[in-house]
Order: C-alpha cells, then sequence, then structure tokens
C-alpha cells in the first residue's frame, strides 16, 4: 500500500506530511513512487544545495566508503582535519567542532558563550529559530514553538528583529553575546537591515559582547557568498553552520575564532557521531564543489530575484519579494493555496510561516530548470488574481 494512503503510526507524527512518497532524487528533480518527476526548489529545507546525489560528493562518500565509516573522536580522523582546515581557510575562524546538525551546533555556540563570558545571558532576537533541543528553543523567540515544554532555559532575551531602538537596550543589557540569523529562514525570510547590523556589531565591539551568526540556512553558498556574514562586512566570533554543508549526510559545525575556541578544552563538549569520516568526506566535496558555483549561485539569485520582483509588478497576489541570493520569499495573504497550486504542477517549494512561500532552488539550478518554474509560478499567481476578480 502507498505510504501515501496508510496512517503512518508507527512514526510519530511531528510533521503535517504531504502526499508524496519519495524514492529517487537527481538533480534538481524529486520523483515518487509514482514516477512523477517534480522540480525540488525546496532542496531539501536549503539541504541539497548541489541538487539530488551530485557525482563529486557520491564519488568521495565511496572512496571513504571502502575506508573507513565511523571511530571515536578520541583518534585523529583524516577527512575530519581536511574539512576543518577548507571551512577555517575560507573564513574568518580558526577552529571547528563538528557535530550531526544544525541545533547541536547552536547548542555548542551557547555552551561556548557561557563558558569563555562566565554569564548566561544571550540576546536573540523575535521570529528567530535556532532549533528545536531545550537551548536553542530557548534561544528562539517564538512563543507558539516553546508551548507545552515547560520552563525554558533562563538567561535569553529577546528583542526585535531590525529595530533600531533595541540596540540601546542591548547595549544597556551588555549580554554575554548576542545569536543571530542575517536573513531569518524559518520566521519569514526576512533579511537584517544593514545599517541595523552594522550599528549592533559596533555596540558589540565596544561592550566585549560576543556576536553569534547562525548561518545553518544562510550558509554554504545560500544567498550568493559562501556565508551570508560576508555580504555585510563583519566578523562574527562564532559562526553555526550545517544543512547545505553536507549534501544531505548529518553533519554541523560550529567555527569560532581562536581567542573563543581555546575555552573549550579535552572534556568540555564532545558529540559521538560529530566529524565521522563519512559525514566528513561528504561536507568536504560539498564545500569545494560549492566554492567553485559561487558566481553561478550569485547570477541565478539575481536572475530569479529580478523576475519574481517583475511578477510583483503585474500581480496584485503579491504583497512584498523578499530574501538574499537563491533564498527567496514571497509574502502572500495565504501561502498554503500557492504552495498546494505548485505542486500540482510538479513543483516543490515550502511555506516560511502562514503568509510567505519561500523558495529554495539548487545552487547549479540551470537557467532553463529556473524559467520553468518562473513560467509555473506565473499561472499560479494568474489564477489567483483571476479569481479573486471573478
Amino acid at each position: 500500500m502507498s505510504l501515501t494512503k496508510t496512517s503512518q503510526t508507527s512514526i510519530m507524527k511531528t510533521y503535517n506530511r504531504l502526499p508524496i512518497t519519495a524514492v529517487k532524487g537527481a538533480g534538481s528533480f524529486l520523483y515518487d513512487e509514482n514516477g512523477t518527476k517534480y522540480l525540488d526548489f525546496t532542496s531539501g529545507i536549503a539541504t541539497c544545495n548541489l541538487g539530488h546525489q551530485p557525482e563529486v560528493v557520491k564519488k568521495g562518500l565511496t572512496e571513504q566508503l571502502d575506508l573507513l565509516w565511523h571511530c571515536s573522536n578520541l583518534y585523529h580522523i583524516p577527512k575530519q582535519e581536511e574539512l576543518a582546515n577548507l571551512l577555517v581557510g575560507k573564513s574568518c575562524f580558526d577552529q571547528a567542532f563538528f557535530c550531526n546538525s544544525g541545533t547541536e551546533a547552536n547548542e555548542a555556540a551557547i555552551k561556548l558563550v557561557r563558558k569563555w563570558s562566565g554569564k548566561d545571558t544571550i540576546a536573540t532576537f523575535t521570529k528567530s529559530f535556532h532549533g528545536r533541543t531545550l537551548g536553542s528553543l530557548s534561544a528562539t523567540a517564538q512563543q507558539n514553538l516553546q508551548d507545552g515544554f515547560g520552563s525554558m532555559l533562563p538567561g535569553f532575551e529577546y528583542f526585535s528583529y531590525n529595530d533600531f531602538s533595541s540596540l540601546s537596550e542591548i547595549e544597556e543589557l551588555k549580554p554575554a553575546a548576542v545569536m543571530l540569523e542575517l536573513v531569518q529562514g524559518e520566521g519569514g525570510v526576512r533579511p537584517a537591515d544593514q545599517k541595523w547590523v552594522s550599528e549592533l556589531v559596533s555596540i558589540c565591539h565596544s561592550n566585549d559582547i560576543l556576536i553569534v551568526v547562525d548561518e545553518v540556512q544562510t550558509g554554504m553558498g545560500r544567498t550568493g557568498t559562501l556565508f551570508a556574514h560576508e555580504q555585510y562586512g563583519f566578523e562574527p566570533d562564532i559562526m553555526t553552520l550545517a544543512k547545505g554543508l553536507g549534501s544531505g549526510f548529518p553533519i554541523g559545525a560550529m567555527l569560532a575564532k581562536e581567542s573563543v575556541a581555546t575555552t573549550f578544552g579535552p572534556g568540555t563538549h564532545g558529540s559521538t557521531f560529530g566529524g565521522n569520516p563519512l559525514a566528513s568526506a561528504a561536507a568536504t566535496e560539498t564545500a569545494k564543489e560549492i566554492i567553485s558555483l559561487l558566481n553561478h549561485a550569485k547570477e541565478m539569485g539575481e536572475f530569479m530575484v529580478n523576475a519574481i520582483h517583475n511578477l510583483s509588478e503585474k500581480y496584485k497576489s503579491i504583497i512584498e519579494v523578499r530574501g538574499l541570493g537563491l533564498l527567496l520569499g514571497i509574502e502572500v495573504k495565504d501561502a498554503a493555496p500557492f504552495v498546494n497550486q505548485l505542486r500540482e504542477k510538479d513543483v516543490l517549494v515550502l511555506s516560511a510561516g502562514p503568509m510567505v512561500i519561500r523558495i529554495l532552488p539548487p545552487l547549479n539550478v540551470s537557467k532553463k530548470e529556473a524559467e520553468e518554474f518562473l513560467k509555473k509560478l506565473t499561472e499560479v499567481f494568474k489564477a489567483a488574481d483571476e479569481e479573486d476578480q471573478s
């Protein structure tokens, strides 16, 4: 029996699953059990940044499969060291810690901030999303996600995102760190204002406040540069990565400057599976390929956002277009009907809250694929406007 027609009672219902049973992926396309071919502009929620089954990653994994799958982090792991050197060499950071996911990377960042500073207070921002484990959930300033789980981890103070009045409040508080996304993905695809970020960074530097940038969704080329903070002209003290780092293999990373990173010593933190040989092999090849694609990703981001802006001038259903690179959002009154109608046209996109259509193509998306997406996007907005007028 089709999984889409069963209740799947053996799996906890933590997701409202869509009526698709995915069985194969190749490039920008996902295939279901019936052979339907979907243009996948979700990229596994910004995870398959090179599309499905990228050959270069498959080759690296195949070679590693014949050598070593897992060993303890008590030993030196060559692929993990190669990955760390690559990420450090392409960033402003000095050392890396590897784990399995974005929420784990953020948990590691929270622990490092506390140990370095000797203080508990960390400032985060409304509509943020940092993960679902208790510490990262406590950092996530969305009450609806916290409801039902009792008391949150103390120490987090929430401030308004892109609000200049919040900056003086942060300066008065003098927290151990500020933790933010430069584009709030789950919070509605909301880029940080450049001037607001610059003033926030200045306050942090003047008051010995660490800057933690959560690049779980924005990192690894998603915004047109390897890391989003490069476009904002400052160097964080700590950065977290996951999603696009491993092409679907579970891996997360926390990178930090040496002055902060050396606060961690043996026994202060760890991960059984973090940076294991297979995940590190996938991430190393993924990172190398993404670095070679950055110009293409930037060009395709500009092409798509310009095209969608043109649609917004034509169709009244579009309230606002925003984003950075190939992390794009279209605000409408209700996103769900548009997501569903695109799926009926064999195109997969996401929502980011109830009012935003989130578009996440692979970074190596072709012009032809982008044009096919835009054609079908135009069709659904045209139909929506015609329905409103009838």
